[in-house]
């Protein structure tokens, strides 16, 4: 037979449906899961880009100022890239190159937009060990092909940005870049 207190707690359990101890345990659980929560999300938030990194994922240039045969640097997610607008003759002497005698062969076209062949944006960083190459800026050295130079090992690219000579393995890296406007590139 049951005891008093037994039939004092089951009667309050068949009155209510629940017992002091569920409620408990789901108070517990909650609270626990309420504390997780609010740990974590300070640190997923973390890990989201900043402002300056969503900045720098694209850069737009106005390019309506370079005259052909004139280029830019501009500086994109903290490297520089070159913008060069190439005159006719840069063109035909890209386009006359035979694709046999190049170490990464790429046309011109390849290279560039379609109807935007006189417009050339490449990473400004030799694919050899890093550097700067010489021949964006006026009067700067641009080796034996008119196109860019890399004094630190002698690498020396053509007008297409092709490797032609010298250690460097590839030609130098086009970026993912669109035209805007018929003056704006945006890179990235």
């Amino acid at each position: 037979m049951a005891t008093k207190a037994q039939s004092a707690e089951g009667s309050g359990t068949a009155d209510s449906g629940v017992r002091r101890r569920d409620f408990l345990n789901v108070a517990a659980v909650s609270f626990a899961g309420v504390g997780t929560v609010a740990a974590l999300a300070p640190l997923i938030v973390q890990m989201s880009p900043s402002a300056d990194v969503l900045a720098l994922a694209s850069t737009e240039v106005d390019v309506s100022k370079i005259q052909p045969g004139q280029g830019i640097k501009v500086s994109w997610r903290k490297q520089p890239v070159f913008v060069r607008n190439l005159t006719p003759k840069e063109i035909a002497e890209a386009n006359a190159v035979p694709l046999g005698s190049l170490r990464d062969p790429q046309t011109l076209a390849q290279r560039t937009k379609p109807g935007k062949t006189n417009w050339l944006i490449t990473m400004g960083v030799c694919t050899h060990l890093g550097c700067v190459p010489l021949g964006i800026g006026e009067g700067e050295n641009r080796g034996p092909y008119g196109g860019y130079f890399c004094p630190c090992h002698g690498s020396a690219y053509d007008t297409a940005a092709r490797i032609r000579q010298g250690p460097a393995p590839l030609n130098l890296q086009v970026p993912d870049y669109k035209f805007t406007s018929p003056t704006t590139v945006e890179i990235g």
